[in-house]
């Protein structure tokens, strides 16, 4: 058994080199959705030096589901936590703003735990169909419940 603990410790920090690298095109920082509404062309820089452009058309679709305070509480892109193999998806909630609009695209009520949404496969599809552009995946090595 203690010779497993050296192979694990290994395998982890060789994980976390492979999900830094697959999570390089995160935003190195977010902008509200009133403030990307704005702007000529709605963009944010991103961890690997590239730019990650909206669609005029999503930020109106946001903008036409919440209320002006809501706008300025959202912050683009939405990042979507997946774990491989898992069966759920965790959408980071960090005002209600996320709530909202993510529970008026799937039609249904939602819960938050620990400043996540729980949703499945299929509702994702639902949400990336609408949400191309202003959604934007985390991989992680974890659920957090």
């Amino acid at each position: 058994m203690p010779d497993e603990l050296p192979y694990d410790k290994l395998l982890q920090e060789s994980l976390k080199g492979e999900l830094r690298v697959l999570n390089a095109h995160l935003p190195s920082e977010r902008k509200t959705l009133s403030s990307l509404l704005i702007e000529d062309i709605p963009a944010i820089a991103c961890n690997d030096g590239s730019a990650h452009l909206f669609k005029r058309k999503e930020l109106d679709y946001l903008a036409g589901l919440l209320e002006e305070e809501e706008r300025e509480k959202l912050l683009l892109p939405v990042i979507i936590e997946v774990n491989p193999g898992q069966d759920e998806i965790l959408v980071v909630c960090r005002s209600d703003a996320e709530e909202k609009l993510i529970s008026a695209i799937l039609d249904m009520p939602l819960n938050i735990k620990n400043n996540r949404i729980k949703i499945y496969k299929p509702q994702l599809a639902v949400i990336r169909k609408k949400l191309k552009t202003t959604t934007q995946y985390l991989f992680s090595p974890k659920v957090l419940q």
